[in-house]
């Protein structure tokens, strides 16, 4: 088991790992029309998910907090969200349920609904900008990880252990960045932390 941890404070977001390194050849192969269902499922719900955050944000504004349906719901998403992520990204072999009710080999957890600063609350999306580069440039390396994953685990029926931990670092901070865009948490991604065994 890993799991991802902050340096001297562990940040609110953390992505834990359970998974073995292994993958079915077969599912490995055609997973990217494997995940066609869930990618439906992630449009619709993110569309939704989106309208709750301007939602949240407005209430984040004047409350300082997001009310804990509103967190919950937004806290859903990003966890569904999370694992077919992890799914595509070959961090995880099973293919991912549709519910968030049982385990997943990556999963993410989030902190309860905690008081943030309404300025950073209105200034969000601005605030954001740095991090959300930053998940690009990454997202950009995961699919490059994920590419030389896929012919290593056509080959070897498992995945790269170093390959995996780097990916995971790399999706770590996308991760936190969404749960910060989506009022989840007022502090920003961090690039502390490494898997750790």
């Amino acid at each position: 088991m890993s799991s991802m941890a902050g340096s001297s404070e562990q940040h609110p977001i953390a992505l834990v790992v359970t998974d073995d390194l292994r993958r079915s050849r077969l599912t490995v192969f055609f997973r990217l029309l494997l995940v066609i269902p869930h990618l439906i499922v992630l449009a619709v719900w993110g569309f939704v998910a989106e309208i709750a955050a301007f939602v949240a944000w407005i209430v984040g504004i004047f409350a300082g907090q997001l009310p804990a349906g509103l967190h919950s719901f937004l806290a859903s998403y990003v966890r569904y969200s999370t694992r077919v992520n992890a799914y595509v990204l070959l961090l995880a072999n099973p293919w991912p349920p549709f519910s968030n009710g049982q385990p997943y080999p990556v999963d993410v957890t989030i902190a309860p609904a905690a008081r943030q600063s309404r300025l950073t609350i209105f200034f969000r999306l601005l605030l954001a900008i740095p991090a959300f580069i930053l998940s690009y440039v990454f997202r950009l390396v995961n699919n490059v990880v994920a590419l030389l994953s896929w012919f290593y685990a056509l080959i070897f029926g498992r995945i790269n252990e170093g390959m995996r931990n780097i990916s995971v670092w790399l999706y770590r901070y996308e991760v936190q960045t969404y749960a910060y865009v989506f009022l989840l948490t007022g502090r920003y991604p961090s690039l502390s932390g490494a898997p750790t065994l």
